[in-house]
């Protein structure tokens, strides 16, 4: 559709359904006005008239294994009902530019900009050329477009915005030069060689594939080339809860090295065993070999060792739980997971500023306000600065609203649902 014809469409309320599967009914007038808002946006930018697609990819919330991925572990993932949304149009050469809402437009020459190049490393316009090249390498088309984007996956809350830009460069890529059949799975897996390679930063697979897939799922990352991708059928509304996001704030910018320090200590361990990641070795194997570890690697590489294995285990009991609607037992793990992360993964905070402990802070306050209550609560995402999740039951959830605005203001919890896509077409 041309963007005065799509925009009619909107209007009309003939994408009502998809955005209330998405989104919820309470949301849908809000929602129908910022894809409007999208659509003329785009126009404004880059000309009416145009040919163009609108696009949407969640954000995603990790529900269980806590930075196992990296080392081909086991995760609960979820798509959650924040997005980032855009309107795009293919070129005739090969120039992309995209202008996201409240950024500067990226811009770049697809031709000219095929290999990674450390200057750019930590840009959005890195991950641009990241999807390019993986698209070209795996035989895929790719072509210039413009788009416009808006997302409300805030940067740093743990909601991976990253991957979700990403993933969405790759939804991009997928339905205006390759007739949408490309699987997600695959987007996924292209956007985590983006951020490795061009973005430099060595993240795991999960954030891109929860993203992407849409659901909850459960990922086993044994073999990479080929994860397990298994669908749960978990409905948190009508268990009776919700899932609280609690924005701590923080800077994402100075924590390359904190992030990269967890799966190279995790696979220091395993390379003193001959094996490239822990999922090769077992927990009874470093157990026994704890006393020359410690000389080797050190302790904080051990209890992260140990943090892995057990957080496995925890994966494939919570997997269980909601399999077979045992909800409290799934809480009851939440909270382990959690007291794991921070005494044994220790991705709470970063020792390059221990006075600044926004994570820990917002763990205290949910344990003193939820702890007489069916709650449960835990670090969420990779950690270090961003963000706590909290299961609540609804008739609780304002109320926790409240007491977490109180302390890091007005809008920083967020409750939010879980959505059954992932990225995908609108129109």
């Amino acid at each position: 559709m041309k963007t005065s014809e799509l925009l009619l469409y909107v209007k009309n309320g003939e994408l009502d359904k998809s955005l209330i599967a998405l989104y919820g009914e309470n949301a849908l007038d809000s929602q129908r006005a910022r894809y409007e808002n999208a659509i003329k946006e785009f126009a404004s930018l880059y000309g009416e008239g145009r040919e163009v697609s609108l696009l949407s990819v969640s954000g995603r919330s990790e529900l269980s294994g806590n930075h196992t991925d990296h080392n081909r572990g086991c995760v609960i993932a979820t798509s959650v009902d924040l997005d980032i949304i855009a309107v795009a149009s293919a070129r005739e050469d090969d120039s992309v530019r995209v202008k996201s809402a409240g950024f500067p437009e990226d811009s770049l020459m697809l031709s000219e900009y095929t290999e990674p190049d450390p200057s750019r490393f930590g840009s959005s316009v890195s991950l641009i050329a990241g999807m390019a090249r993986g698209f070209a390498d795996r035989g895929y088309a790719i072509g210039g477009f413009d788009a416009y984007t808006t997302s409300n996956v805030l940067g740093g809350s743990g909601l991976s915005s990253s991957a979700a830009f990403e993933d969405m460069i790759g939804t991009i890529f997928n339905h205006l030069y390759n007739h949408g059949a490309i699987d997600n799975v695959e987007i996924g897996k292209i956007a985590q060689y983006s951020e490795n390679v061009f973005f430099g930063k060595p993240c795991g697979l999960m954030d891109q594939l929860a993203c992407a897939v849409g659901g909850v799922i459960a990922i086993d990352f044994e073999n990479t080339s080929a994860p397990k991708i298994e669908k749960i059928t978990f409905d948190v509304t009508a268990a009776g809860y919700c899932l609280c996001i609690v924005n701590t704030g923080g800077n994402h910018a100075d924590l390359t090295d904190d992030y990269a320090s967890v799966p190279s200590e995790m696979k220091a361990v395993a390379k003193l065993f001959g094996k490239d990641c822990l999922r090769e070795i077992s927990k009874g194997d470093v157990v026994a070999s704890i006393p020359a570890l410690r000389k080797q690697v050190g302790d904080r590489a051990i209890m992260r060792a140990m943090h892995f294995f057990e957080e496995n285990e925890r994966v494939e009991r919570q997997k269980s739980a909601l399999l077979d609607g045992r909800l409290y037992d799934f809480l009851s793990e939440v909270i382990a997971s959690g007291r794991s992360s921070f005494c044994y993964l220790q991705n709470v905070f970063t020792t390059k500023n221990v006075s600044e402990q926004g994570i820990s802070l917002a763990l205290c306050l949910a344990e003193s306000y939820l702890s007489d209550k069916d709650a449960a609560w835990r670090v969420h995402g990779g950690g270090f600065a961003g963000t706590i999740q909290a299961f609540v039951k609804l008739e609780d959830a304002e109320g926790f609203k409240e007491y977490m605005d109180s302390a890091f203001g007005e809008g920083k919890c967020m409750i939010l649902r879980v959505r059954t896509e992932g990225a995908l077409k609108l129109a």
